[in-house]
């Protein structure tokens, strides 16, 4: 049997602290119906001033925006990111929290936040948080996949631009005096052969986009993809490595992509390519790109992801690419622009306003996905629980011996948890709480309204 996982003992403080083996439970009190702007209807879940938030790392405005509209004012805004026993210490009161990349949520972390319902990731990637931690407890972690991809496509487009006109190293030589006018090695980006490694939300923008620019397109995924315009699925990395102009990466960060570009994929590259990764900075051995940019196999390359990165803008930047004019170094900023993180704070915001006001799991990246529509003066029950044969026999067994009648109820499993969504008659929904807490498998169960 998997069953809840006892939380470790925190050594921060005895509030964080939850007794081994307990099931998490909670039955909110009643409050007055509220047009939350994104569900209407009589609600008696916890008064939403006691559902607190915390977002870190400087989230967009719009996210605070959203969580007011929305009835949520208990809301404590940090600029920088925590760790250690800061964030320990202010997660043990939270319900949800919001952070970006920087921000570890650990799977110790988690053992000091008792309260907590769901994690809003203000980013594409979700590496900084155990995921199968947060769901081993019951949490619910949302992101935001596709509101940065407008931006990282035009950065990468912008970059292979500067690249083939050599403009990175003409730069830097003017600055110290120099004087490069030359045409050599000097060309315009119609024409050209673009590969895209990664065929997701932002390298299909990045395929349209640079058809308009009059790009042949060809792209590699480790599955088949349905083409946008004129592009052409490549079944074989080397070969697309072999036969394009500019190599763009935009590959998830997993075991199968860790370095899956080194020295034997740089070396099987077009003789005076360029490499361009706004993906995952563990994707690239930069040493070997190094080398091949000084012994001129590339032109020119443009990197906005490394294996490691500061923790702070007062920390040093290391790279063995430093110093190499022709090479384009940014500080991580694919999705770095004002359009992208006011998508960002509006999509994940309206994400976690969704989970608490009526259980909506959908498009959560460790949770099954539910959704189910509401059934006016019934109350909601939610029920995480372990992926084991039986559970929901033993669920609706519940209800039938208690005569309660059962209005509404979803189930959806992932390979390791189930999340059940249950409507029934107000009047019974105390009873209910009570007898789903002591289910075989149970992680978590509430009363939501």
């Amino acid at each position: 049997m998997l069953a809840y996982a006892p939380h470790a003992e925190c050594h921060l403080a005895p509030s964080c602290q939850v007794p081994a083996g307990s099931i998490r439970a909670v039955r909110f009190k009643s409050i007055s119906p509220r047009d939350n702007g994104f569900t209407q209807m009589s609600k008696t879940s916890l008064d939403k001033s006691k559902i607190k938030f915390l977002l870190l790392e400087g989230v967009h405005q719009n996210a605070v925006d959203t969580l007011k509209a929305a009835g949520y004012t208990n809301i404590e805004y940090l600029k920088t990111a925590l760790s250690g026993d800061e964030l320990k210490e202010k997660i043990a009161d939270a319900h949800f929290i919001g952070i970006r990349s920087r921000t570890q949520l650990t799977e110790e972390v988690f053992d000091c936040a008792k309260k907590l319902i769901a994690v809003g990731c203000f980013c594409i990637g979700t590496n900084q948080v155990n995921l199968n931690a947060a769901r081993e407890r019951g949490i619910a972690v949302f992101n935001a996949p596709y509101s940065n991809t407008r931006s990282v496509a035009e950065l990468v487009l912008a970059e292979a631009i500067l690249l083939l006109r050599g403009i990175p190293e003409k730069n830097a030589s003017c600055h110290r005096g120099g004087w490069i006018k030359s045409a050599a090695n000097s060309f315009e980006i119609r024409g050209k052969k673009l590969g895209i490694v990664g065929y997701g939300s932002i390298g299909t923008q990045l395929s349209v986009l640079a058809e308009a620019l009059g790009m042949q397109v060809y792209f590699y995924d480790v599955v088949t993809k349905l083409p946008l315009g004129n592009a052409v699925q490549i079944g074989n990395l080397h070969e697309l490595l072999g036969m394009c102009d500019i190599v763009s990466l935009h590959v998830p960060e997993l075991p199968s992509t860790q370095w899956m570009i080194g020295e034997k994929e740089i070396r099987a590259m077009k003789k005076g390519g360029i490499l361009i990764n706004a993906a995952r900075g563990t994707v690239v051995e930069l040493d070997h790109l190094a080398d091949a940019i000084k012994e001129e196999r590339l032109i020119g390359a443009a990197i906005d992801v490394f294996p490691v990165e500061p923790k702070s803008n007062d920390e040093e930047f290391e790279s063995p690419l430093r110093g190499l004019d022709r090479v384009i170094l940014t500080p991580h900023i694919g999705g770095s622009t004002a359009e992208a993180q006011a998508n960002i704070g509006l999509e994940v915001a309206e994400k976690l306003v969704k989970y608490s006001d009526n259980g909506t799991s959908v498009s959560s990246v460790n949770f099954p996905e539910v959704a189910l529509p509401s059934h006016p003066g019934k109350h909601r029950l939610l029920h995480i629980h372990a992926n084991i044969p039986g559970v929901m026999s033993e669920i609706n067994k519940v209800f039938a011996d208690n005569g309660i009648n059962i209005s509404g109820q979803y189930l959806q499993t992932n390979e390791k948890v189930g999340y059940v969504v249950i409507d029934v008659d107000a009047e019974y929904s105390d009873l209910a709480l009570e007898k789903l807490q002591h289910v075989n498998g149970t992680i978590r169960s509430r009363v939501l309204f």
